[in-house]
């Protein structure tokens, strides 16, 4: 069974918004506490007391300031050309992997070939093909994967490109970095296309703007 000083710590890891606030010393612990005590109840089966837990908060918040300063640092943009790229009117599409996704790829490429200024980024997962196109590409879309199972479908998204710096790869956190901001601003970000040097997120058209404006500020800093 965990011990209450384990399952805190975990509620804490968890959660960026605590371990942040936690390590800034932000965080009243014996509110917390006292809020954590009827989850940390259910989950350990047996009475917590609110002295326990506030403890256990005080010992993983000790520990908090040396690792956040390890892993997140200076976010890593890209000097003088941080310029954000915005794509409007985007369609979004899921389909279950087949055998017939490679010829559907090389298809659709050749379809975009003739098409000037279309957007469209193909990421193949494990069981799953994430398209995302303009919507003038729509109909050749649906026509070249008209034999696929379509899982899923969103329209009228935009997208934002962040350019970083070319170390970053070599930078822990950085994409929890960018993504904390916007978390803190109620950004709900609909998915997300990363190269090695730009961060695109996929957005609904009526976030778009306190997006840019989020990121607008880290390209400024």
């Amino acid at each position: 069974m965990l011990s209450i000083s384990t399952k805190v710590e975990r509620i804490v890891m968890e959660s960026p918004f605590l371990t942040e606030g936690l390590g800034r010393g932000l965080i009243n612990l014996s509110e917390l506490a006292r809020q954590l005590q009827p989850q940390l109840e259910t989950d350990l089966w047996k009475p917590v007391g609110q002295a326990a837990v506030v403890m256990a908060l005080r010992r993983v918040a000790e520990r908090l300031p040396q690792q956040e300063a390890a892993a997140h640092g200076e976010l890593s943009l890209a000097r003088k050309t941080g310029e954000l790229t915005t794509r409007t009117d985007l369609t979004m599409y899921t389909f279950r992997y087949s055998e017939n996704t490679y010829e559907c790829h090389r298809r659709l490429l050749a379809e975009v070939a003739t098409r000037q200024g279309a957007f469209v980024s193909v990421t193949r997962g494990i069981h799953e093909v994430m398209v995302v196109c303009s919507r003038s590409l729509t109909s050749a879309i649906d026509e070249v994967f008209v034999t696929e199972r379509q899982l899923a479908r969103l329209e009228s998204l935009n997208a934002v490109t962040l350019h970083l710096d070319p170390e970053t790869f070599n930078m822990p956190g950085i994409y929890h970095g960018i993504l904390k901001k916007l978390a803190w601003d109620k950004i709900n970000l609909v998915n997300m296309i990363c190269t090695h040097t730009e961060l695109t997120i996929l957005l609904e058209q009526r976030q778009t703007g306190a997006a840019i404006a989020v990121l607008s500020r880290l390209v400024a800093q």
